[in-house]
């Protein structure tokens, strides 16, 4: 039976997802976290790391967790460039909340670091993720990021990373790169129809129309 626990990191959240005594680790947060993590981690057969997309606020602590753990890394290959230069992919937001949002997301890419990395597993759409115990699959959702990528748990549980958010109240995300690709994946989203979202900002929500078209 898939069960799920979000671990709230400040603004952002990590997700274990567990099947039958194995576990899947959903980002990793930032380096304030890191013990916090690690602590959790320990009580739990992780076997994978998954990175729903290559932003610092979700990849700071890949590398040091899978070496602690040692578990591999895994994420769609499109984002591997943010791992060395956040800023290289411009991100772009509509709303006043969200360029608020912007500037904070931007100072931090400009003044943090990552440790480098490269991932050993790289994530297509509609891979399972049975080989490491969890009836599972990925949902590619690009707009975000390019590499953006979600994970669909026993049919029913999506985590979306930052494909849509939930930080003053469920919405698609508040930040893109491409909002054609953003507005797209929202829709793949509603589309799924009956399943809950766990959002890598804010808690969990019913899906439904994102757009409100």
């Amino acid at each position: 039976m898939i069960q799920f626990t979000r671990i709230p990191c400040g603004f952002a959240n990590c997700f274990f997802v567990e099947d039958g005594g194995h576990a899947i680790l959903i980002d990793t947060s930032i380096t304030l976290y890191r013990e916090k993590i690690l602590v959790a981690c320990k009580e739990k057969n992780v076997r994978l790391i998954i990175l729903t997309h290559g932003h610092i606020d979700h990849i700071q602590n890949a590398a040091a967790l899978s070496k602690a753990l040692n578990v591999p890394i895994a994420m769609h290959a499109d984002d591997c460039r943010l791992i060395r230069d956040n800023l290289s992919e411009p991100l772009y937001a509509d709303t006043v909340f969200g360029k608020f949002i912007l500037g904070m997301s931007i100072r931090s890419m400009k003044r943090d670091t990552v440790e480098a990395f490269e991932p050993d597993v790289y994530l297509q759409d509609g891979d399972t993720l049975s080989e490491y115990g969890i009836a599972a699959t990925v949902a590619r959702l690009p707009g975000h990021t390019k590499g953006s990528i979600g994970v669909l748990a026993g049919g029913k549980d999506l985590f979306v990373g930052d494909a849509l958010m939930n930080m003053l109240r469920p919405s698609k995300t508040l930040l893109y790169g491409d909002k054609e690709a953003m507005e797209q994946s929202a829709q793949k989203i509603s589309g799924l129809g009956d399943i809950t979202i766990h959002f890598g900002h804010g808690k969990s929500a019913g899906n439904r129309d994102w757009l409100g078209r």
